[in-house]
């Protein structure tokens, strides 16, 4: 994409974010701030993905942290802001852990545990019923911020700028060279001196721990927490099809993909309540047949094709 371009359309949409609180109501605020909560784990899940490691458990670190953030307020009285981070932090520590043991797989392997370690952290929960309130969850006395819709606003958009941050420090770094060189060929990435765990684990655990962060930022805004709605398949599913619509191993093809398929979904949510994740799957399989580097893929071959023409 035209670095003009992009820095106009990052400009705008700046802007938009910067007044949107002052012009708009509690629906729309809503809206966005579910928007730039499946943004965000859109970024993170390519994060990781740049190494060639797909991951399924996107849910289960992003439910980590909601139950993390919420029984920290409630069990241990700590302020509901604080949790937050403490969330991030436990998510990051439990990623560090787990990473040890599962980041020598590859490929299917990798995504099938990945999922499996989610219904696991669901079930758990779900039977720590003294503790975590079992299947019918936990309740706060009030939301953070006193449930101002403004202020969780721009919590969102704290969470959204974490998110950014650190997938434009993946792609600036040499992080960006090192997982390139993994996702391309391993053996010879380690034979030019890449150590390969290294780099997969900090990958596993910067993703997971903003995750993390993400779930505690989630829970504190809506001031609830169920095993079925902080582990729901939607905290996997939306982003996974998100990054892919917009194209995958970029910062900018999951911010498109976000916007495109985060209004789509309000809609599909109204439209059809029980069957909008048979859409978000259909999404994926037409992504991954017929566009496989996605819309922003498309918007760089027509550029091309444009400029080959005019030349």
């Amino acid at each position: 994409m035209n670095r003009n371009l992009a820095r106009i359309l990052a400009a705008l949409a700046g802007a938009v974010m910067v007044t949107l609180p002052a012009l708009a109501g509690a629906y729309p605020l809503q809206v966005a701030r579910n928007i730039m909560l499946y943004m965000a784990l859109a970024v993170t899940w390519d994060m990781l993905l740049r190494s060639g490691q797909i991951s399924f458990g996107i849910a289960g670190l992003f439910g980590l942290g909601a139950y993390a953030s919420i029984l920290a307020v409630l069990r241990a009285g700590m302020p509901a802001l604080l949790s937050i981070p403490f969330a991030a932090l436990l998510s990051g520590v439990v990623a560090l852990i787990i990473g040890f043991l599962i980041l020598r797989l590859r490929a299917m392997y990798f995504s099938i545990v990945t999922l499996a370690l989610a219904e696991i952290f669901r079930i758990v929960i779900q039977n720590l019923v003294d503790f975590t309130g079992g299947p019918e969850g936990v309740i706060m006395k009030g939301r953070i911020f006193g449930g101002s819709d403004s202020g969780i606003y721009w919590l969102t958009l704290c969470g959204l700028f974490v998110a950014l941050g650190a997938s434009y420090w993946f792609e600036k770094s040499k992080i960006h060279f090192a997982l390139t060189a993994i996702r391309n060929n391993e053996v010879s990435a380690r034979t030019s001196g890449v150590d390969i765990f290294r780099w997969l684990l900090l990958a596993f655990v910067v993703t997971s721990t903003i995750q993390g962060f993400l779930g505690g930022i989630y829970v504190q805004s809506y001031g609830f927490a169920t095993p079925d709605s902080v582990f729901s398949a939607d905290f996997t599913l939306l982003p996974l099809a998100m990054a892919l619509l917009g194209g995958i191993h970029s910062t900018v093809g999951p911010i498109l993909g976000a916007v495109l398929l985060g209004l789509a979904s309000e809609y599909l949510k109204l439209q059809i309540p029980y069957g909008h994740l048979v859409v978000y799957g259909i999404i994926i399989i037409i992504v991954i047949l017929f566009m496989p580097q996605g819309l922003l893929g498309l918007f760089r071959k027509a550029t091309r094709g444009g400029k080959g023409r005019a030349s």
